[in-house]
């Protein structure tokens, strides 16, 4: 059983709202835009990290962390990239990775909104955590925790807190 905590859009912040709420979890999945080397470093040195860089990422941060990463948690195929879309919108290169390696999870970030919402053409599930820094438009910062278990997806849950200004 692994609990996971998934991010994106940190834009330089991991403050200790964030911390908080992941501090239980098992691994942490991050969906780009770190904002630098630094917050990665951060967010690395708290718990294991498996991250994308975004549209805002640097060269640093892109020779550590790659455009997709295709791995598995347990027995669940998980996909993630930056910008990729979601159900019925998918973006053209994200797509193709999608009927590639046909994940049973597919994350991206960049929207800066929260969503979780099923592919039932691709039988797989969209997450989008949402962004948990305070650089942006959105007005409530989103974070995510949810459990694997073998190849069972339970106990999703949502962070949120307002976002300074």
């Amino acid at each position: 059983m692994t609990i996971v905590g998934l991010i994106s859009d940190t834009h330089c912040g991991f403050d200790t709202d964030v911390m908080e709420f992941l501090k239980d979890v098992d691994v942490i999945l991050h969906a780009g835009d770190f904002g630098n080397l630094e917050t990665a470093d951060r967010i690395a040195a708290f718990k294991p990290l498996i991250g994308v860089y975004g549209n805002i990422d640097d060269a640093k941060v892109r020779v550590v962390y790659p455009k997709y990463q295709c791995f598995k948690c347990e027995e669940v195929k998980i996909l993630m990239t930056h910008i990729g879309g979601y159900p019925g919108r998918y973006d053209k290169e994200a797509l193709v990775k999608i009927d590639e390696f046909r994940p049973k999870i597919f994350i991206s970030g960049h929207s800066h909104i929260l969503k979780v919402m099923p592919d039932r053409k691709r039988n797989m599930l969209h997450i989008n955590p949402g962004a948990c820094g305070h650089y942006g438009f959105h007005n409530v910062r989103t974070a995510i925790r949810f459990t694997i278990d073998g190849n069972d997806i339970r106990d999703l849950e949502v962070g949120e807190w307002r976002r300074k200004k």
